[in-house]
């Protein structure tokens, strides 16, 4: 599993250590500061930072160029207003005036090269690669400046040496689960570390790994870019969905979801069904779709989205875990065990050879069902650019909505004939892969009008409230 990142702690979700009886404890640590791995990723990144600018105080000998500076610092919390500042303000003494800004610590791309480093080896070397920014003069003249040229790497891996290890907690019912790493799914790959999916598969007679969000995020993220990157071929894979998520895609207001509504639920299925079919279909692997049962849920409901399921040629398991711990989860762990025995012909959805725009296309095609994507005039400048300094070949990490297989999260449902714009692509040579931003995604997150935080409290004895 991923760890937890303060920002949405205290803003739309509130924890993220399960709930009922399907939770991972201590939850209270977890949640919060845990081991300190993401304290440790925070001191990293803003290292670099400083660094970056101290160079450049102390007379600039890389000859980097201020206003081409794409490293920013970051801190572990929603918070808008610093998405972009103005820094170095203050006179000589207190650096160089600049435009800055900083990112939320998961989609610092410290947490992506600690989450595909395979040792500590590995960890220096992707640290030295990150780019910082770029030299002076004319665009045919300028070249990348890395952490390496600013011998910054040793230091940036003596704060993330511990971080590098995972982290072993337990289950409600003393289940081993390893926790370690954090990156988002929409603004980033969204997987937890290589390092703890292997130990987990050394250790264990299965290892179960999640991906955040659905299929056209995470899956599409841990398909194509850790298991690509790592060597990882997948036995199978679990699809979870709610009939109350199915019908918010059929059209209900979240007021109304309690109620039955077998016409919106039929109309929000083919959500579900694309996330199937791309698991099926495009990485031609075999699935079950895991229902995360609520009581509202009706028979006719659950039976629905079984017979559409079976037309796929994929069976349905009830999950009654929060309900009833593992107790709950017994027919959909018979159904996986089931599905890893036959052999799969597991296969990227597109491969590292084409330009840059190709992959994307693949990616809009094949996983979100879109036309095409467009590329802003800013991204094909990007892309030219990143392909001439020889990143073509990377993997694509396409940071988008999480409501919606478009870059609309007003999109509900499968849409079909859209069109996705890539507005910013960016180089993370030390993960290995370019970051494509799309629609109004930002790597910055804001609170909403009433954050988890107002319900937070601890009491006298020093026992935490409101973390669920």
């Amino acid at each position: 599993l991923r760890e937890p990142s303060l920002g949405p702690v205290f803003g739309v979700k509130g924890g993220a250590a399960g709930g009922g009886y399907a939770q991972v404890v201590p939850m209270e640590d977890i949640n919060l500061h845990f081991t300190g791995d993401f304290h440790a990723i925070g001191a990293a990144n803003n290292l670099l930072a400083a660094m970056i600018d101290n160079h450049i105080f102390q007379g600039n000998e890389l000859n980097i160029d201020p206003r081409k500076i794409t490293w920013r610092r970051c801190v572990d919390m929603n918070d808008r207003q610093l998405r972009n500042v103005v820094d170095g303000l203050g006179g000589k003494t207190n650096g160089m005036p600049r435009e800055d800004g900083y990112d939320i610590t998961v989609a610092s791309e410290i947490m992506a090269v600690l989450c595909l480093a395979s040792d500590i080896k590995d960890l220096k070397a992707r640290l030295a690669r990150i780019i910082v920014g770029y030299t002076k003069g004319k665009a045919s003249e300028q070249k990348p400046v890395t952490a390496g040229d600013l011998n910054a790497q040793g230091a940036m891996c003596a704060l993330l040496k511990d971080a590098l290890k995972p982290n072993l907690v337990q289950t409600l019912e003393h289940v081993p689960a390893i926790v370690h790493g954090g990156p988002f799914a929409n603004i980033a790959h969204g997987c937890n570390s290589v390092i703890a999916t292997k130990m987990a598969l050394k250790l264990g007679d299965y290892a179960i790994t999640e991906a955040g969000f659905g299929a056209d995020l995470g899956a599409e993220k841990f398909l194509d870019i850790k298991c690509r990157m790592a060597g990882l071929k997948p036995n199978a894979v679990v699809i979870v969905a709610t009939v109350r998520a199915l019908k918010y895609n059929g059209g209900v207001a979240k007021a109304d979801l309690n109620e039955e509504n077998l016409e919106a639920l039929e109309k929000g299925l083919p959500n579900l069904l694309k996330h199937v079919s791309n698991i099926k279909n495009v990485y031609k692997l075999p699935c079950v779709v895991a229902i995360n049962a609520f009581p509202t849920d009706t028979k006719a409901e659950l039976d629905l989205v079984e017979a559409k399921c079976k037309e796929l040629g994929v069976n349905v398991a009830l999950s009654e875990v929060w309900a009833k711990g593992g107790e709950g989860g017994v027919k959909l762990a018979e159904e996986v065990i089931r599905l890893v025995e036959e052999p799969n012909d597991f296969t990227y959805s597109y491969e590292l050879e084409g330009s840059i725009e190709d992959k994307l296309n693949q990616i809009v095609q094949k996983i979100y069902g879109g036309k095409r994507v467009v590329l802003t005039a800013n991204a094909q400048k990007q892309a030219k650019e990143l392909e001439a300094l020889g990143f073509g070949n990377c993997p694509i990490c396409v940071a988008k909505t999480q409501y919606s297989l478009t870059d609309d999260e007003k999109k509900l449902g499968a849409p079909t004939d859209f069109e996705v714009t890539v507005r910013n692509l960016k180089i993370s040579a030390g993960a290995g892969f370019i970051v494509a931003l799309t629609g109004e995604i930002m790597t910055m997150p804001g609170l909403p009008k009433v954050p988890a935080a107002e319900r937070i409290d601890v009491d006298e004895t020093g026992k935490i409230s409101g973390l669920f």
